[in-house]
């Protein structure tokens, strides 16, 4: 995704209740128990070949196009559309229409959505692809954890296409010159946050003021503000210490001034403190959308770490802010062709390795991407190891429901913070919102 389009894409989920989630976690059964083999009773239509319809968003087009010179001999039909984009409902729309004129369905879909499988199952859309579809071989491929949005009752219903692992950015000609060590811990962090302020006000180690916010440090700190329990049930519980300690951390910062609560995507952001980072924990995806094409950081300073741990916490834990998934149609005609690609698509170094804009979710193709990082020279040390390291680490406590964290949080908190009231006197009111919306999208919620 370009930085146009992650811009554009933070504004509009700031103003959207409901809709598609666009961030992430882990939740192996959140199915709806519908149609479509949940319970491994997949009956492919009658298999006639002939063109497969592959709808892709615009990042995804050149994917589709190397396919398709690459394999001359498929009939291939390339349509673009939004990508469900800032949780349009596009595709879940048009599904409802096809249904119902019983017609028309893609066979393979690329979406922005980490969410897909949570509606796409129960409306007999998307197909099972760990019953023969796919060999075990390659879906074994996949990082830890990656395709737990895809997982229903047990059964894989897509494929990820990219992770988007946090990890701590950093300016490392700034640490280097202060003197100042890398923080490990949040405990750290935070005291190297406030010695920021004391000796070089004006400089920053972080920014909470985006609509993700809370998928960086919230969802890595193991808040449970979205545990995603079973179908359609969900516990909530925003006031727990793991959400306390981690919302103290960022008032403290917030008020020391070493903490942005403006969006890195507006150009007040790109305008004040381009210059002003030492440090910015974020997306894999940073790096490069970013320090290297929003902020225009010269090559050689922005430099990856682990993103820190709470003191004495056995089991890193990581969040995760985008990402996408490839969804096979259960009504395609041609299941070997729509396969071929399927799997080409979201496994191959051509694409994966060598093209595709963020952290490719297959493991091998992980690999070849990362050497390409390393390789192109904008970063101060070799990225790979932390980005590496934090793929298979993000915490599956924080679900994908059918309702918009981000959009939740720019409803409710990011009003108050921006008012200057402090994030802890906000979590109860945050607790009441997604339980309300968690309900009016038919979730039994527990705490």
């Amino acid at each position: 995704m370009t930085v146009r389009a992650r811009a554009t894409a933070a504004r509009r989920r700031a103003g959207l209740v409901l809709g598609a989630v666009a961030t992430l976690a882990a939740v192996t059964a959140c199915g709806n128990g519908g149609s479509g083999g949940g319970q491994g009773g997949f009956q492919p239509v009658p298999q006639t070949g002939g063109k497969i319809v592959v709808w892709v968003d615009s990042t995804r087009l050149p994917a589709a196009q190397a396919y398709q010179k690459q394999h001359p001999a498929v009939q291939l039909d390339i349509v673009t559309y939004d990508g469900d984009a800032n949780g349009s409902n596009y595709l879940q729309t048009k599904v409802g229409l096809f249904n119902r004129t019983r017609s028309g369905w893609p066979d393979v879909v690329f979406s922005s959505q980490n969410n897909e499988a949570t509606w796409a199952v129960q409306a007999g859309f998307t197909a099972p692809l760990d019953k023969g579809q796919v060999p075990a071989a390659t879906l074994n491929g996949w990082t830890a954890g990656a395709n737990d949005p895809c997982t229903v009752d047990g059964t894989l219903y897509c494929l990820r296409n990219d992770l988007a692992q946090t990890v701590l950015w950093y300016n490392a000609s700034l640490m280097r010159s202060w003197g100042y060590q890398v923080p490990k811990t949040w405990e750290d962090y935070q005291a190297l946050g406030q010695r920021v302020a004391a000796e070089h006000p004006g400089y920053l180690v972080g920014a909470a003021g985006d609509s993700f916010a809370p998928e960086i440090y919230l969802w890595a700190g193991k808040c449970g503000a979205n545990e995603i329990t079973g179908p359609k049930k969900v516990k909530v519980d925003t006031t727990s210490p793991a959400c306390t300690r981690m919302a103290a951390l960022l008032d403290t910062l917030v008020r020391n001034k070493t903490m942005s609560t403006g969006s890195v995507f507006s150009s007040d952001f790109a305008k004040n403190a381009a210059d002003k980072i030492l440090m910015l924990p974020g997306p894999s995806w940073f790096g490069g959308s970013v320090f290297q094409e929003s902020l225009k950081t010269p090559a050689g300073q922005i430099a990856a770490a682990p993103l820190p741990q709470w003191a004495g916490d056995p089991a890193p834990s990581v969040g995760n802010v985008g990402g996408g998934t490839w969804l096979l149609s259960a009504h395609s005609a041609n299941l070997k062709d729509a396969t071929d690609f399927l799997t080409w698509v979201t496994t191959s170094d051509e694409y994966q390795g060598k093209t595709a804009p963020g952290y490719p979710a297959y493991g091998p193709a992980a690999k070849t991407w990362l050497a390409k990082q390393a390789s192109g020279g904008y970063y101060a040390n070799d990225v790979t190891g932390p980005l590496q390291a934090a793929a298979p680490q993000v915490w599956r406590g924080w679900g994908y429901g059918q309702f918009s964290q981000e959009a939740i949080w720019a409803a409710t908190v990011t009003p108050g913070l921006t008012a200057g009231k402090p994030i802890v006197s906000m979590l109860p009111e945050w607790q009441t919102a997604i339980t309300d919306y968690a309900q009016s999208n038919g979730y039994e919620v527990s705490r």
